[in-house]
């Protein structure tokens, strides 16, 4: 029997529930695995909510590492006992599951278990969002919302590495001397400051060449402001809400600016996009370019307060939860 997690309404924390289970039959092409590791991310809220509608009943959770224990006829990259990783694969918050092979990659003998479920889905967004979407480099300035999350504090370790200038915003002391210390140059307290007056006085008025926005709502339409003519705006998340319609118009009076939502679903789920953006994570870290933030390790059975510390904006840096059962 194996233990996994379902919502049958949408809503809060409490929607979640355990459910005891006979694992599947394998299909042709999937391995099964034994979680030690399950990544947590905003998105995962956002299915729970109902912001990112699902089919109900559903399972929730998108990223994990763990062991195969058992595989497919058919499956030949993989073998029983090799450590696995995965994203963006519904269903990760769960003691065991199936999987198919293709959405794996292996785990590097010099990264944890911990590491990798802690960083991949962050670690993928943030390579294709300043390696793919916008080509970062050392003559551009960036702004970078919610710089002390998961994916903003490696994303400044990876935007220093390209020696681009970063300009972050963060809601107290603590988060912005941790955005500091992984390399943001200058960190705005939003709940004190004007964050688009204070961009125009860092950048004596010029703007910046792009905006990462994973805030949404709050933030999304005020950051074209901070952005120089022909900026681009990336509004990769919702944590505040989803970013109200932009009309195009506003965009050409603002400086003929450009605007995408991008995924890493659409970015990061073809066979050779996973294993060059994986590829490109695990090599940041093999080769200290980035350090992981691994600050608050929750237990899979506490998965229902993990949500709430992650609304709530408690926690920063990477999250995982290890498999208790």
């Amino acid at each position: 029997m194996i233990k996994q997690v379902e919502i049958h309404s949408n809503g809060g924390p409490e929607k979640i529930v355990w459910k005891e289970c006979e694992l599947e039959k394998l299909k042709s092409g999937q391995v099964s695995i034994k979680h030690t590791f399950v990544g947590l991310n905003f998105i995962d809220t956002y299915h729970r909510s109902g912001l990112y509608p699902l089919a109900l009943p559903s399972k929730l959770g998108m990223e994990g590492a763990g062991v195969v224990v058992n595989k497919a006829p058919d499956v030949n990259e993989y073998d029983v006992g090799d450590r696995v990783a995965y994203v963006m694969a519904l269903g990760s918050y769960s003691t065991h599951r199936n999987i198919e092979a293709s959405k794996l990659v292996k785990i590097p003998e010099k990264i944890t278990d911990q590491q990798a479920a802690a960083v991949l889905l962050k670690g993928m967004t943030v390579e294709y969002l300043v390696e793919r979407l916008f080509k970062v480099n050392k003559t551009h300035t960036v702004l970078f919302h919610a710089v002390a999350g998961g994916v903003g504090l490696l994303a400044c370790q990876w935007l220093k590495c390209l020696g681009a200038k970063i300009i972050g915003t963060a809601g107290t002391e603590k988060k912005a001397l941790l955005a500091k210390q992984n390399g943001c140059d200058d960190v705005i307290l939003y709940k004190d400051e004007d964050f688009v007056e204070k961009v125009k006085y860092l950048t004596e008025g010029k703007g910046v060449d792009v905006v990462y926005d994973g805030v949404g709502k709050d933030t999304a339409i005020l950051g074209l402001d901070c952005l120089k003519p022909l900026g681009t705006m990336v509004v990769f998340g919702n944590s505040s809400g989803n970013c109200p319609p932009i009309d195009p118009g506003l965009l050409a009076s603002k400086g003929s600016l450009f605007f995408t939502r991008p995924t890493l679903m659409n970015y990061g789920t073809k066979r050779e996009d996973l294993l060059h953006s994986s590829g490109r994570v695990f090599e940041m870290i093999l080769t200290n370019k980035i350090k992981l933030e691994i600050n608050t390790s929750y237990k899979l059975s506490d998965v229902s307060k993990a949500h709430t510390d992650l609304e709530l904006r408690k926690t920063y840096g990477s999250v995982v939860m290890e498999n208790d059962y």
